[in-house]
């Protein structure tokens, strides 16, 4: 089942689908393998039939979620594996899918499969937390990431922010962008650093529409989503529009686009997964709306200061100590010099 796991974090980004894996083992040997390479392409369960060749009748199955039993882009995997005789399927967790949830176990039961299930569920879930937050919430699932000197530094009183973090973190994050299906920031980092954002959806919360026409970002509209408020210039959603850009109305929080209809926004769309990588104030924004589920820090051995230097989590704050957002299941890794803390955002 480890092995599964493994071989599902394969695919680059399997979206809105989950990563799976799927090991065939007969006579205690491998006879094949398989994963789940992207949304539209076959399960993981027929990839590794299709690997052993004539050696699938009589197997036994490990793979980290319950086969599906419905129509999607591609048919059940359960008829794949009750046609090919496997014997036995061992599953690290059920699918939470209304289409399956059990279905699929069940179907390989009433035609003589024997079925063990639960097996490493802990890590199952967790390699599939994205999919798992889509499907039974209808939620993008959202990552925070932020990059700091030692003494909580986002970029100098000047506003120079390239580059806090090493070489080893930047391309670790390069990795990551890869497996998430929109970038998001606030207009604030598009004002003061005009990026490209290197990724097929880039998502700009702009509540009162003040992105330039010529920013990078727009260089590809059909890429863009801006979110903004009915406070929007008319004439200037329709040049958007117009460019090919899509243009979301919000409604307002605070004066602020509604975050959480956002991304109730999104996920119809077929947006599982946001990376947030703007400063401090749509990550404020981002935190006291609830949509945050983890956070990635990487905090560099420099020493920036600066009282007006900014932070990597601004707007009003709280007053009581007591009204801290507490980070649980937290893991610390270093990368070169700097150190990366993970850790989930709970309640």
């Amino acid at each position: 089942m480890a092995m599964a796991i493994e071989l599902a974090r394969k695919a680059q980004n399997p979206s809105p689908n989950p990563y799976v894996g799927a090991i065939l083992v007969k006579n205690k040997k491998i006879v094949g393998k398989g994963f789940h390479r992207r949304a539209g392409e076959s399960h993981a369960e027929v990839n590794a039939i299709r690997d052993t060749g004539t050696l699938a009748r009589g197997s036994t199955l490990y793979v980290n979620l319950e086969p599906c039993v419905h129509y999607g882009k591609t048919p059940p995997c359960t008829w794949a594996l009750i046609n090919a005789g496997i014997k036995e399927v061992v599953i690290g967790m059920k699918d939470p899918n209304p289409l399956v949830n059990g279905r699929g176990i069940a179907e390989l039961k009433e035609s003589g499969v024997m079925v063990k299930e639960g097996i490493l569920k802990k890590e199952a879930k967790r390699l599939n937390e994205i999919y798992l937050k889509y499907i039974t919430r209808k939620m993008p699932f959202v990552i925070l990431k932020s990059a700091m000197s030692f003494d909580g530094k986002i970029a100098t009183i000047s506003g120079e922010s390239k580059w806090i973090s090493s070489e080893e973190s930047r391309r670790y994050v390069r990795k990551l962008r890869g497996k998430f299906d929109a970038i998001l920031v606030g207009i604030n980092t598009v004002l003061m650093d005009n990026p490209s954002l290197s990724k097929p959806c880039k998502v700009i919360v702009d509540s009162r529409l003040r992105i330039p026409l010529k920013a990078k970002v727009l260089k590809n509209p059909q890429r863009v989503i801006v979110a903004t408020t009915n406070r929007a210039p008319n004439a200037k959603i329709r040049r958007l529009q117009d460019s090919g850009a899509r243009v979301l109305i919000i409604k307002e929080k605070k004066g602020k686009v509604d975050l959480n209809i956002l991304m109730k926004e999104m996920a119809k769309i077929e947006i599982s997964s946001v990376l947030i990588e703007g400063g401090g104030e749509i990550n404020a924004s981002a935190i006291e709306s609830g949509i945050v589920d983890k956070i990635l820090f990487f905090i560099a051995p420099k020493i920036i200061g600066g009282r007006d230097a900014k932070t990597p989590v601004e707007g009003e704050g709280i007053k009581r100590i007591a009204r801290a957002i507490p980070i649980r299941n937290m893991t610390v890794k270093m990368l070169g010099r700097d150190i990366l803390i993970e850790g989930y955002i709970w309640g």
